[in-house]
């Protein structure tokens, strides 16, 4: 196992791509001068729609996000959201099975989907002669999915072997389950996109065409297109395939408030690896909060690429960890603030946590250097430009911005948010919540050392 590109890959599944901060601060200073056209509006079913028109590549790329992800699943039936992913590239009345990828490949397309703990995402880039194509798809995805037993059994299979692979025989695999079980205990963050096995197995046809008809719905949806689109012409064909797919019942989100953690939780984990790590997670506010923004900038602080202070001090000076790196892994309604540390040959945790610690301290007890600061603000100049650079990640900013902040024009003004945090905001969040009586830690230790029933 090449243990620093697992741990790379394994940061940016939780957070958008770290860019080079070498990037031109001329080019940031023309990019917050040039803001993204769009037009935004609501078809008579409640269906969102959002539209940005660009002409500078002759792709597009049509997106839709629906507001459902596992927080909104029965705690009974938990992976729902997450298999209803791959239930929903089927077919449908009109598509037959294994069809919904080649109309897009035969086009020149590509397509993907993802879900998380908020959302469902959907999207196709297609040239944007094929646009059409795309809505058609995503018309029929919404309107005539084909929710049968075949179709059932078959993606029961795909998401148990995606299980497998991503989970259970990956190192390192559970610690998300691991560490969200232990910070939510009443909110439905309690549980991770995958699920339970269990309950997908023991679900049946009609639990799931409820699910369907009670998520999958226009006014649970937000469609985002942006390319080389004609606005009006484009209007013109979402009324004609999406403008008579009926409305449903609202869909309320849950609404638990979860208790002060009430005290650092901990466990050991022993799993199938070579190399110790320890995990801190810091329960966090949601996404949307000034704390979050001030949180993300923190954790650029402590490991925002070798400069950083985690990494400078764990990695180089002490040399006890291998990889270390902090993120905020937000969400909708929390989240949690993520310290991850992988012991290099020969050290152990112990060896890790007390520099861990005190760099987290040393940020709560002391303002960050000013030259410190000007760095990480040309970190999320750079991260915002890099996330924003194609025509798929406006789009997709474009629908999340609106769903989550209820402010599309967020794409344009979110730096705003992120100079407004000042260096004693990072110092107060991270005194505020990067405590331990926030917080759980989980040692992940080989199968090796653990005691054996007799020794207990």
């Amino acid at each position: 196992m090449n243990w620093p590109l697992y741990l790379s890959n394994l940061n940016k599944y939780f957070m958008k791509k770290m860019v080079l901060t070498g990037l031109l601060l001329s080019t940031l200073s023309a990019w917050s001068q040039n803001n993204i056209a769009f037009e935004e509006y609501d078809l008579d079913n409640g269906l969102h729609v959002i539209l940005h028109e660009d002409h500078s590549t002759p792709i597009a790329a049509v997106t839709v996000l629906y507001h459902v992800g596992s927080k909104n699943e029965n705690p009974e039936r938990t992976g729902f959201a997450h298999f209803f992913e791959h239930l929903l590239f089927e077919g449908s009345e009109n598509i037959g099975r294994g069809e919904f990828d080649s109309y897009v490949t035969n086009a020149g397309g590509a397509l993907n989907a993802n879900t998380s703990q908020d959302r469902t995402f959907y999207f196709e880039l297609l040239p944007s002669n094929q646009m059409e194509l795309g809505l058609w798809l995503e018309s029929e995805r919404m309107l005539h999915a084909n929710i049968q037993t075949v179709g059932v059994e078959t993606q029961r299979e795909v998401v148990k072997e995606e299980k497998r692979q991503r989970v259970d025989n990956q190192p390192y695999g559970s610690w998300l389950e691991n560490m969200m079980k232990r910070l939510y205990t009443e909110h439905p963050y309690n549980w991770v996109p995958i699920g339970s096995m269990d309950h997908l197995n023991a679900a049946q046809l009609d639990e799931f065409m409820a699910f369907y008809k009670k998520f999958y719905i226009p006014n649970n949806a937000t469609l985002s297109i942006a390319g080389d689109i004609d606005v009006e012409k484009t209007k013109a064909l979402i009324e004609a395939y999406f403008g008579d797919i009926p409305s449903g019942t609202p869909v309320a989100q849950p609404t638990v408030v979860e208790p002060p953690l009430g005290g650092e939780k901990s466990a050991t984990i022993y799993d199938n690896i070579q190399l110790p790590a320890v995990m801190m997670g810091y329960r966090m506010p949601p996404q949307t909060s000034d704390d979050a923004y001030a949180l993300q900038m923190a954790s650029t602080v402590l490991s925002g690429g070798p400069s950083s202070r985690m990494y400078k001090r764990l990695v180089d000076q002490d040399q006890t960890a291998l990889q270390v790196f902090a993120f905020p892994f937000s969400l909708e309604q929390g989240g949690a603030f993520i310290t991850f540390s992988l012991a290099n040959a020969g050290k152990t945790i112990d060896d890790m946590v007390p520099a861990l610690e005190e760099e987290i301290a040393n940020l709560q007890n002391e303002l960050i250097f000013e030259r410190e600061f000007q760095k990480i603000q040309n970190q999320m100049e750079s991260r915002f430009v890099q996330s924003n650079s194609t025509m798929a990640g406006i789009a997709e900013s474009l629908a999340d911005y609106h769903t989550y902040y209820g402010d599309a024009n967020l794409i344009n003004t979110e730096l705003e948010r992120y100079r407004a945090v000042t260096r004693e905001d990072i110092q107060r969040v991270a005194q505020k919540y990067l405590v331990k009586d926030n917080r759980v830690v989980l040692r992940y230790l080989p199968k090796s050392e653990e005691p054996t029933a007799a020794a207990e």
